[in-house]
């Protein structure tokens, strides 16, 4: 429906992005284009380093938009201008959440994934409400997160932007991206990951059973005990960490309540 639109949607993905990033706050860690160093070991090359990210190519960077948003998301099938928004925000804040978004708004669950019906409503929806809408919720999303304070500024400018170009690309106008030198807007808009407590709380867990089993092979337990006590913290260690990943996707997902006074459109 609107392939064509994905070059001109790419380059304003990438003037928001901007060159290479390291930044302590980002959760993404190392960046170039957009493109994070963990998305770049899947699709390019699977022990990439930082100064592989820093020295990425251009084409790289544009093989991996195509295959791990674009077509993940299945813009090609999107209105004009939708596809642009929808694909801005899944490489901003996760495909998983814009697609959990979009089912959202069109009252169709809260799956995460571009499914056939989303593919169908959108056809006979209004482009403009959805962009309107999709715009609307992002910013409240956002706005919630502790990285607020560091990114929000260029966040804001860049959602006001997308919101801009997305629909006048609805309506079959050809705008160009901003050439400004501050159109770079870095740090992944998503809730950050709880490497360092999902760790502390699993390394936690194995060091208490060893202590427990040592203490219990002091006072004469057998080895089947031993074993079983260290299986045990190995267990629970495997629990917390499953338990962190979980909280850190449904913080992710979590529908962002948009006040009245938030509505633009």
């Amino acid at each position: 429906m609107a392939a064509a639109n994905y070059d001109a949607s790419l380059a304003r993905v990438l003037k928001h992005e901007g060159g290479y990033t390291n930044h302590p706050s980002d959760p993404g860690g190392p960046t170039n284009f957009g493109i994070t160093i963990h998305d770049y070991r899947r699709y390019i090359k699977a022990g990439g380093t930082a100064s592989d990210v820093r020295n990425m190519k251009l084409a790289d960077a544009a093989k991996i938009y195509r295959a791990r948003y674009w077509h993940a998301l299945r813009c090609d099938e999107l209105p004009a201008g939708l596809d642009y928004a929808v694909f801005d925000y899944g490489v901003n804040s996760g495909i998983g959440r814009a697609a959990k978004v979009m089912q959202r708004l069109l009252g169709l669950g809260s799956g995460t994934a571009m499914t056939d019906a989303v593919i169908a409503h959108t056809s006979n929806a209004s482009p403009s409400a959805l962009i309107g809408r999709l715009c609307d919720e992002r910013l409240v999303f956002l706005k919630s997160l502790r990285t607020w304070p560091v990114f929000g500024a260029g966040w804001g400018r860049r959602v006001s932007d997308v919101r801009r170009d997305a629909l006048a690309m609805s309506k079959g106008a050809a705008t160009a991206p901003s050439s400004s030198v501050d159109t770079a807007v870095p740090g992944k808009g998503s809730v950050p990951k709880p490497t360092t407590a999902r760790v502390a709380t699993s390394a936690g867990a194995v060091v208490a059973s060893g202590g427990a089993a040592q203490a219990a092979a002091s006072y004469g337990a057998s080895w089947s005990v031993v074993l079983a006590i260290v299986a045990g913290g190995v267990l629970c260690a495997a629990a917390a960490w499953i338990g962190w990943t979980l909280w850190h996707k449904r913080k992710q997902e979590t529908p962002a309540v948009i006040p009245s006074s938030e509505i633009t459109s």
